[in-house]
């Protein structure tokens, strides 16, 4: 019984010991201000709140999500193609393509694709 214990004494220390040295290995002593700030898709949250929001980067955003939404389109009409008929499998991927090139070219008219504008 007495070693048990003595063991279960040793084991607290030891952990003590690790979690004491994990608590001071672990703290920076020199604290970046840039790193310290929170930051929030592009906005300081320290500054007005007001400021004019950037349509570029909303414009980007957007069209990501519509890509993302074309992946998610084009992949069931893949796995469709050996089940279904051909003339519709066809005509239904090639209206779909249209569309996304109609928008593309759109999107490329009103310079939303400029990447430094």
């Amino acid at each position: 019984m007495n070693m048990v214990l003595i063991m279960v004494l040793l084991i607290c220390v030891i952990i003590m010991a690790v979690v004491m040295i994990i608590i001071l290995v672990s703290k920076k002593s020199i604290t970046d201000n840039q790193k310290a700030t929170p930051f929030e898709c592009g906005f300081n949250p320290m500054s007005y709140s007001r400021l004019p929001f950037s349509i570029h980067f909303f414009m980007i955003a957007v069209i990501f999500l519509i890509f993302d939404i074309e992946i998610i389109m084009i992949m069931p009409i893949i796995l469709i193609m050996k089940t279904s008929m051909i003339k519709y499998w066809i005509s239904t991927s090639i209206s779909f393509i249209i569309i996304l090139i109609m928008g593309l070219i759109h999107e490329w008219m009103n310079g939303m694709i400029q990447w430094t504008s």
